[in-house]
């Protein structure tokens, strides 16, 4: 267990992703929060901003009661700001927002009116900034990012293999894509602390193939190193069939079901990590409560496949997995750009 201290570090951790967001002295900047947030990182934020001389106010919600009788994890659809719209008034008349909920404002309903309004969203991964003390991002990482976003935008398909067994598609044709470099200073724009991943959300229909998970890959829901063989059939986007024998398989063929939610099966979005800094072995090193795996979402060359909301193809659900695979092989309309789980050409 980690000290929950403020350290002077950690605010100069801050201050700096705040410079890298283009927070002035006078901008008005909301720190949102709920009851349950990790305090250390509310009050990080708040000297960091204070440092800065910007106006600086909190909006703390209380957390809400669990919309199911399941435990939620690492979803990205926090649903703190329970449709309030006078709060979402107050951040999308913001500068910026400063979000430190639970789970994170990227797949919120709420977020779309926020950004429409002007407010910038900076998400802050709760993790303990141990973790947020060795990732921050660089121009370098958002030039990486953002060219491996343009390469999958201008892809008609992607295709991952390996020796494991995996061979699935995704047509990327009309596919929203994001190169998350974890700062922004762009008007109307959402970004998340840590960064490094370049992501891609297809239309409906879109993936299909077979997804094999092998000992070693990681589910984050569970936060667990996979251990047993588990074996994903995935037919027009949805999961449909789990295979495998073990606690792996089990674990994951219990809590997708336990959702009642046909949406839960499907595909969130497909991507690649390409934060060199990013640790693999990260989930190792932290007690659970102190670790979100935002970092090991973007450790280099792995494949990562979501399954759950997909606002882009009309989904939506709180029944969630984030998959990161590795010694995978990626390619875009035939070009590899991950060789057995190794970055290639300009990203190696």
């Amino acid at each position: 267990m980690l000290a929950d201290r403020i350290e002077e570090k950690w605010i100069d951790v801050f201050v700096t992703l705040f410079g890298m967001c283009g927070i002035k002295p006078g901008e008005d900047v909301v720190i949102l929060s709920e009851t349950q947030s990790r305090q250390l990182n509310v009050q990080l934020a708040e000297l960091a901003l204070l440092r800065l001389k910007a106006r600086a106010f909190h909006l703390v919600m209380p957390t809400p009661p669990l919309p199911v009788k399941l435990p939620i994890r690492s979803t990205g659809a926090s649903f703190a700001l329970q449709k309030n719209m006078v709060a979402v008034g107050a951040l999308a008349r913001a500068g910026a927002v400063v979000d430190l909920t639970v789970e994170g404002l990227m797949h919120a309903p709420e977020t779309p009116e926020i950004l429409k309004g002007g407010a910038r969203i900076i998400n802050i991964s709760n993790e303990h900034p141990d973790a947020l003390e060795r990732l921050l991002p660089d121009e370098a990482l958002k030039q990486k990012t953002q060219s491996a976003r343009r390469l999958m935008k201008a892809a008609r398909e992607m295709r991952i293999t390996s020796d494991a067994g995996t061979d699935m598609t995704a047509d990327l044709d009309g596919a929203a894509t994001v190169g998350i470099h974890g700062f922004t200073d762009r008007p109307g724009t959402l970004a998340h602390f840590p960064g490094g991943i370049a992501l891609a959300f297809p239309k409906a229909g879109a993936v299909n193939g077979r997804l094999v998970l092998d000992a070693g890959d990681i589910n984050l829901t569970f936060k667990r190193y996979i251990e047993s063989r588990v074996v994903l059939d995935i037919e027009g986007d949805y999961v449909t069939a789990i295979e495998g024998r073990g606690t792996d398989a089990e674990l994951t063929r219990r809590y997708i079901a336990a959702w009642g939610d046909r949406e839960a099966y499907a595909t969130s979005h497909v991507g690649f990590g390409l934060n060199k800094t990013a640790r693999y072995e990260a989930l190792a090193m932290y007690d659970q409560r102190d670790f979100n795996g935002t970092e090991v979402r973007a450790y280099a060359g792995n494949f990562l496949f979501s399954t759950g909301a997909n606002e882009f193809a009309g989904r939506y659900t709180l029944g969630h997995f984030d998959i990161p695979v590795g010694r995978c092989t990626i390619a875009l309309d035939g070009t590899v750009v991950v060789e057995d789980g190794e970055l290639t050409g300009e990203f190696a």
